[in-house]
């Protein structure tokens, strides 16, 4: 929002607009459901913080600076969204079913970053990955996938 204003500022100024952010809908998407699962225990800590860029810098190959620029653009997004069915919509035409399931497993390591699985965090992974069509199976074992990564410290 405050970009737009900007640069509707510098456009009256008749000056060069900034350079628009190279972030495409599938990341901001992506890292918006991130965002969603890290929010929806009512606290985003450190903790949740650190495990979404790590995990934005992983996926998407991004540098420590842009992914915080994607993280605070996925968090406007997710204040600004009224539902959940924009991103995963976008989520769902734009992964493989691969990437898809992967995106469930990331969700999950941002709900168990804080060490608490509460239940608005499963009862959100479970809509976002029935929306993206990704099976209840493939869904659980991508639980249990973070989980033992967790309990064995990685």
């Amino acid at each position: 929002m405050v970009n737009r204003i900007k640069a509707l500022f510098n456009t009256l100024k008749n000056e060069p607009a900034p350079e628009a952010e190279s972030f495409s809908d599938k990341e901001i998407a992506s890292a918006a459901l991130l965002v969603e699962a890290a929010v929806m225990d009512g606290n985003l800590d450190r903790r949740e913080k650190e495990t979404i860029s790590n995990l934005l810098v992983g996926r998407f190959h991004l540098s420590g600076e842009e992914a915080q620029e994607l993280f605070a653009r996925a968090l406007s997004a997710q204040k600004d969204a009224t539902h959940l069915m924009r991103f995963t919509r976008t989520v769902k035409d734009n992964y493989s079913e691969g990437g898809r399931i992967d995106l469930i497993e990331m969700m999950w390591e941002v709900a168990f970053a804080d060490g608490i699985i509460h239940d608005f965090e499963e009862n959100l992974i479970r809509r976002v990955a029935g929306l993206i069509y990704v099976s209840d199976r493939d869904r659980g074992e991508a639980k249990k996938r973070v989980r033992a990564r967790f309990e064995s410290g990685k």
